[in-house]
């Protein structure tokens, strides 16, 4: 598949950083997506509020395209997969899941995977509250910094929707999605195409990647 991210040798792991917001760690043949929010789209539809329904499988397209190119054998999804209750995307994502029923997928509970477990074990998805491999602790929320300096392995998380922010010219300025990778923790980039990004601030000892026209750029 046609890849233009970024290979970072990084804990002794080879991580490709991926143009369409996520990670696959060479080394475990593991994808690494965090905060999704499929079923966001019918949520807000179901208030009344017109979003475009092709949103929510436009996420499980690419999804399937980064599976079919990579060929992972295990996806962890680092929260937030689900945006609430079950509705009518379930079925869609019931549907993709046997699709790719070899493939062994982790669900790192976030704040919005409120859905209960039985129905994640059903469709032999595994939910956790964080777990670690290899290096590595798979967790949603950051930690404070302070907190963060005790643990002895280096997080990875969601939540945040992490961006970085730019400043051209003039009052131009630009938002862009991002994997920020901090001293003790890294935050992975929303994949989800309807959650958005916010700016944070970030340390000067910050590793910072941009993502600008489905390519991924150090800062």
């Amino acid at each position: 598949m046609t890849c233009d991210g970024i290979e970072f040798f990084f804990k002794q792991q080879t991580l490709l950083l991926l143009p369409q917001k996520a990670i696959y760690w060479k080394d475990r043949k593991t994808l690494i997506i965090a905060d999704v929010h499929l079923g966001k789209t019918a949520h807000f539809r179901k208030s009344g509020i017109a979003i475009p329904q092709e949103l929510a499988r436009k996420d499980l397209e690419v999804l399937s395209a980064l599976i079919d190119g990579h060929q992972p054998e295990t996806l962890i999804f680092l929260g937030d997969l689900f945006h609430s209750d079950k509705n009518s995307d379930w079925g869609h994502f019931a549907l993709w899941r046997k699709k790719y029923a070899k493939r062994s997928m982790i669900l790192i509970k976030g704040n919005h995977d409120i859905i209960e477990e039985e129905h994640f074990t059903k469709l032999d998805i595994s939910v956790q509250e964080e777990m670690l491999v290899g290096p590595f602790r798979m967790a949603h929320h950051p930690l404070k910094m302070e907190e963060a300096e005790k643990l002895e392995v280096y997080s990875l998380c969601g939540h945040i929707h992490p961006g970085v922010h730019l400043r051209g010219k003039g009052r131009d300025a630009v938002t862009l999605s991002c994997f920020s990778f901090g001293r003790n923790q890294a935050i992975l980039p929303s994949f989800g195409k309807f959650t958005g990004r916010i700016a944070v601030q970030h340390q000067e000892t910050d590793r910072v990647f941009g993502i600008l026209n489905d390519k991924v750029v150090a800062f």
